[in-house]
């Protein structure tokens, strides 16, 4: 297959992919995902292959690639969305694929005095973003998504828009953090006030809601919460805005706290947002509100934090202890 076509066809998948509102993240990594599906055959067309060489892919990087069951699953997600959405083909069921195995993994969890030993070795930004994400339960992503008129302070609340699997969902604001949050927003104010001056002031509006509402994208409740301290260009329409901060430097700030507080568990950003749900199911909320707080579609993945409840047994108390 031809270079040529090679970036025709990825500048279909991405148009597609634009009309459809994945997220920027998705779209790189389905394109990446098309690129190396299409190399793997020796450069044929994906109109001239079917269920058979998507079968051999997903084999290739299960025995060969030794990839984990979730990136073999995105693979198929990228080809699956390549076929029905872009080429309009329909599918024969793919089988026989041999599936990379599936290992369930115990959350690694922080004890609460291990939690606030990291927090309190964080500075300013990431401070505030790691008291989120153990605070109210938020990834990573979504924390540093946030935009200020998604926190409400009269009713302590935060509202997490389009999280995973596009849902919003509402869990709480801590109320530690409210004065700091609330200092933070005066400073990110002050940042967006200059930013209008300089003919600035603009954000990224998800799907068409610019030029639904024209002002909305300078407007001061769509600002990110953690704005990037420089302006960049939009990879997609080539404006120069104010983005969030980069999620990478938060995590390299938390690997370094983690360290520093001598913890010798493989600890991240997510290990903050197993703890919050851990630490829940702990003071004795059931798992339903924590499923919700969680926004997790099936309880049996909230299931998984009971296994890793401090007390043996799955929390429960010997009779001959009672």
């Amino acid at each position: 297959m031809h270079h040529m076509l090679e970036r025709r066809l990825l500048d279909r998948v991405r148009d597609v992919a634009r009309l459809r509102h994945l997220s920027l993240r998705t779209e790189q990594a389905y394109c990446n995902w098309i690129k190396r599906f299409i190399l793997f055959h020796q450069k044929r067309h994906p109109r001239d292959m079917s269920a058979e060489e998507i079968t051999q892919f997903l084999t290739h990087l299960a025995v060969d690639g030794r990839v984990a069951a979730s990136t073999q699953n995105q693979a198929l997600n990228a080809l699956v969305f390549l076929y029905r959405q872009v080429l309009k083909v329909e599918l024969p069921q793919i089988q026989d694929v041999v599936r990379a195995r599936q290992r369930r993994r115990l959350p690694v969890v922080l004890t609460r005095e291990e939690t606030e030993s990291v927090i309190a070795r964080l500075r300013s930004t990431n401070r505030l973003i790691a008291s989120l994400l153990y605070g109210s339960g938020l990834r990573l992503m979504e924390a540093i998504r946030l935009r200020v008129k998604d926190v409400d302070f009269g009713r302590g609340e935060i509202i997490v828009r389009e999280g995973k699997g596009e849902k919003d969902r509402i869990t709480m604001l801590p109320q530690s953090i409210r004065a700091a949050l609330e200092a933070h927003l005066v400073g990110v104010k002050r940042l967006h006030n200059q930013d209008l001056k300089t003919d600035g002031g603009e954000v990224y509006l998800p799907y068409a809601l610019e030029r639904k509402y024209q002002n909305a994208a300078r407007d001061f409740g769509w600002q990110y919460i953690f704005p990037d301290t420089k302006l960049s260009r939009d990879p997609r329409t080539g404006k120069r805005r104010r983005h969030h901060v980069l999620g990478q430097n938060v995590q390299r700030a938390v690997k370094k706290a983690v360290v520093e507080a001598g913890i010798n568990k493989s600890a991240t950003c997510h290990t903050f947002r197993h703890s919050f749900a851990t630490h829940l199911l702990e003071a004795g909320y059931d798992i339903r509100t924590v499923q919700e707080l969680l926004g997790h579609k099936d309880v049996r993945t909230t299931m998984i934090y009971t296994h890793v409840l401090n007390r043996g047994g799955r929390g429960v108390r010997s009779p001959l202890d009672v």
